[in-house]
């Protein structure tokens, strides 16, 4: 691949040189872990030479994130979601006035139904990420997902999804992993910075959860079992990182409990990277997940974790190497490894080197972006 001037790139494909620009559409208004893997993308693209348009609602994270990045425009519209038919008109529009190379959906809400029709209706091969694994009608799957010349799944068991949702459509799916600035997000001695912060004993044994506070991340599940585990370590506080729609239900749900001095709510935060590895350890058990990029986060991090054994998660973890796996529907599963990973720092250390060195070998952000860019080469081989 060869630049040839800043922000454009002529890619080669069989003697054949092709200038790349890419519709990009995201429409989460938050940096959460799929905005930040856009955020990753983007910036990848743009160091290739590629031509960048972000597509994303007004006043979102990522488009004040995004802004400074050379090679990359922010285009910010009126997003409203799955039954925003208008939307529809702005894209098609858009599409028309950009004259993409691609267009790439990212997310939801109302983006990859509109998003991969309009582009198939200009003429544009349009590609869709999946990120959640979450139940669909066939159907409705097959409508949604047949306009895309190739659709990204982040975790082997959405991939597996996908085909079971649409078949006939299996020659277009592909694996690529989620990934993670590994310099960012890296070991690091106990600077004591998390006890100060939040004013905890010093001998505490911090567990963190990094989650929006929804339903499936499974934070009532953590909070059932904790009087428990606290009667034999009196020491244990637990940091949740996130916001979201459930923080009244469980802080109730914590106050029934008695554990309001051993839970805290520490919001959402972009400061992550030198707080994670003042943890003891990260305990993430949703009922499904794509993939967890907190995890990733915290792996990279070399901290244990211990998590369900569900979705993208086992893609991360090998159990009892590189982390702790859990069955949710197994009694007492949860409680038992809660006890093993606070008890035992010889296996606390030992995960957290492992899982380390899986998340450079095979979880980077530069490995994520050359899977999407592989993608991209095939959807445009194609058009040749």
């Amino acid at each position: 691949m060869a630049a040839a001037k800043k922000g454009t790139c002529s890619v080669s494909f069989s003697g054949y040189y092709l200038y790349m620009r890419i519709v990009h559409l995201e429409s989460g208004r938050h940096l959460y872990g799929g905005a930040q893997q856009v955020c990753y993308l983007l910036a990848g693209l743009a160091a290739e030479g590629i031509d960048n348009v972000i597509v994303c609602p007004r006043d979102s994270a990522i488009a004040n994130t995004v802004s400074g990045y050379g090679g990359v425009e922010v285009i910010q519209i009126p997003i409203g979601g799955d039954l925003d038919f208008a939307l529809s008109g702005r894209l098609r529009r858009l599409f028309e006035a950009h004259q993409p190379s691609l267009v790439h959906v990212h997310s939801r809400r109302g983006v990859d139904l509109f998003g991969g029709w309009n582009a198939r209706w200009t003429g544009v091969p349009a590609i869709l990420t999946r990120r959640v694994e979450s139940a669909e009608y066939k159907l409705l799957a097959y409508i949604k997902y047949w306009p895309y010349a190739a659709i990204i799944a982040i975790s082997r068991a959405i991939k597996e999804q996908l085909k079971e949702k649409v078949g006939g459509l299996e020659d277009r799916i592909y694996h690529v992993a989620s990934g993670i600035e590994a310099d960012r997000y890296r070991p690091a001695p106990p600077s004591g910075h998390l006890t100060k912060l939040f004013n905890l004993p010093g001998d505490t044994f911090k567990i963190g959860i990094v989650a929006q506070l929804i339903e499936r991340k499974g934070h009532a599940r953590l909070f059932e079992v904790l009087p428990e585990l606290i009667k034999a370590h009196p020491a244990v506080r637990v940091l949740c990182f996130g916001q979201g729609p459930l923080e009244g239900k469980l802080r109730q749900q914590i106050d029934d409990l008695g554990l309001a001095e051993k839970v805290r709510f520490a919001g959402f935060r972009d400061d992550l990277a030198t707080l994670l590895p003042d943890l003891d350890c990260l305990v993430h058990v949703p009922d499904r997940e794509g993939l967890g990029v907190a995890v990733l986060e915290a792996l990279s991090c070399g901290l244990p974790v211990l998590t369900s054994a569900v979705g993208g998660l086992v893609d991360m973890i090998e159990h009892e190497s590189t982390g702790l796996l859990v069955n949710l529907n197994e009694d007492g599963a949860l409680l038992e490894a809660l006890r093993r990973i606070v008890q035992d720092g010889t296996l606390r250390a030992r995960l957290g080197s492992a899982a380390r060195k899986q998340v450079e070998a095979e979880f980077s952000a530069d490995r994520m972006i050359r899977g999407n860019l592989s993608v991209y080469r095939t959807v445009l081989e194609r058009k040749i």
